[in-house]
């Protein structure tokens, strides 16, 4: 017959998490280092890619002077349906242009000239 073996007394292993190089995930996910390496031309994928255009500013495009906070028609474009600001990775608009909007938006809501919400 077999003799029980008993564990060694000293630490055979570290306790605690466990020092993998990366984070742990699920059994089916695979990290970065694993993906197959498939290029255009590699049997895979044959969708076209697109590039994704920057948008401009278009103030600065048009060589505005200033932003005019009576001017409601071209403010419209930087607020949405619920009369939030745009942000300025989704107007294309440049820091300066972007912070000038902001000012005249603001004005024109207290003028009401737009409202502060969207209607309901």
């Amino acid at each position: 017959m077999a003799e029980f073996q008993s564990r060694p007394s000293g630490p055979s292993r570290p306790s605690g998490p466990s020092r993998s190089a990366g984070p742990s995930r699920g059994p089916d996910s695979r990290g970065r280092g694993d993906r197959d390496d498939r290029g255009p031309r590699a049997g895979g994928d044959k969708r076209r890619r697109f590039t994704v255009r920057r948008k401009v500013c278009r103030f600065c495009v048009d060589k505005t002077p200033f932003i005019d906070y009576k001017d409601v028609k071209t403010l419209r474009f930087f607020i949405t349906e619920r009369g939030k600001i745009l942000p300025r990775r989704i107007s294309g608009n440049c820091a300066r242009h972007q912070r000038e909007v902001t000012v005249a938006v603001q004005r024109c809501r207290n003028i009401a000239l737009i409202p502060f919400t969207g209607e309901k």
